[in-house]
């Protein structure tokens, strides 16, 4: 079964939430560009959190769903990882890149969606 963006969004927000990434947001950005539907972002605190974070994304994906990224970025240096779902890019910082690059502030036109849709309580 195929995923609307929200439902492939809200997905990939889930895994992360699971796997206790931190700062975790769901931004839809259909009507501020034309890169994707929506960018899911959040903060691993250390290079193997960010390394692991972005795995389980992929390994769930895949393995669960049927979905394989369009490309992968920053697996090396683990400071941001990007992950590319056509209409779905995940970011994945640790918390120096995600103060530096600050996408929330960039994308702030943008519309966040509610994190009571990913979070779970606990």
């Amino acid at each position: 079964m195929e995923m609307s963006p929200k439902q492939l969004a809200l997905r990939i927000a889930k895994i992360l939430d699971a796997k206790k990434a931190h700062e975790l947001s769901v931004i839809e950005v259909t009507e501020v560009t034309e890169l994707a539907d929506y960018f899911v972002i959040c903060t691993g605190n250390s290079s193997t959190q960010v390394r692991a974070a972005a795995d389980e994304v992929e390994f769930k994906l895949k393995n669960e769903d049927g979905v394989m990224p369009y490309h992968i970025e920053g697996h090396t240096t683990r400071t941001w990882i990007v992950m590319d779902y056509g209409c779905v890019v995940v970011h994945i910082f640790d918390p120096e890149a995600r103060t530096y690059y600050d996408l929330e502030r960039l994308w702030a036109d943008g519309k966040k969606v509610d994190p009571s849709e990913y979070v779970t309580e606990g």
